[in-house]
């Protein structure tokens, strides 16, 4: 159980284009959102969830927290968590993610490196969205949040030079792990990929 890395989980998508909270879709015996709060749980003993609608997952015990920049996307969920959390060293993950593999994240978060960034680049993209970010970066994602027109995460990645992971080329890497949910079909194609690793 890690006691140094805080997890941070974002949820805060308007998830427009599924037509519903992605968060709370069927995924196996739980939702997704339990599903990811679990395997969250089993490698850190912190774990805090981001999202602009907290009524909706008090259910779930777990420290709950709205961002401080509203209607700015993801950049400033990863904000918020960063304020919200007690460690230097902290792990997000977007609830878009169910099928993200533990050995994933143990080799993210045992990566050596003195950069404030690390993040993972599969089949030829950056992932944004899962990775190793330092408290101490909080002043230059408010400065992007106050100051530039886009909010991007990639605005946060051209200011900070990070540790990006090849991580297609490692032994236990599965192309299925980075798959998301946007849209009911890619909802489909993650419980089909279910399916087959259950038989």
């Amino acid at each position: 159980m890690n006691k140094n890395i805080t997890c941070i989980i974002l949820s805060g998508g308007k998830s427009s284009r599924m037509g519903e909270n992605k968060s709370f879709l069927n995924f196996g015996e739980k939702t997704v959102i339990e599903h990811i709060i679990q395997l969250m749980k089993s490698i850190f003993s912190d774990v805090i969830l981001i999202t602009n609608t907290p009524h909706e997952y008090q259910h779930l015990a777990i420290p709950i927290f709205e961002d401080v920049y509203k209607q700015m996307g993801p950049l400033a969920g990863m904000h918020s968590g960063l304020v919200n959390s007690k460690t230097e060293q902290n792990f997000i993950i977007s609830c878009d993610l169910p099928l993200m593999s533990r050995e994933v994240i143990d080799h993210i978060i045992n990566y050596k490196t003195n950069k404030k960034i690390t993040i993972c680049k599969a089949d030829g993209y950056l992932q944004p969205l899962l990775g190793i970010y330092l408290k101490s970066l909080i002043p230059i994602i408010e400065n992007i949040l106050t100051n530039e027109k886009k909010h991007s995460m990639y605005a946060l990645l051209d200011r900070v030079n990070s540790e990006i992971i090849e991580i297609n080329k490692l032994a236990f890497y599965n192309e299925n792990v980075f798959l998301n949910m946007n849209r009911p079909e890619d909802y489909e194609n993650i419980l089909s990929k279910i399916n087959l690793l259950s038989k």
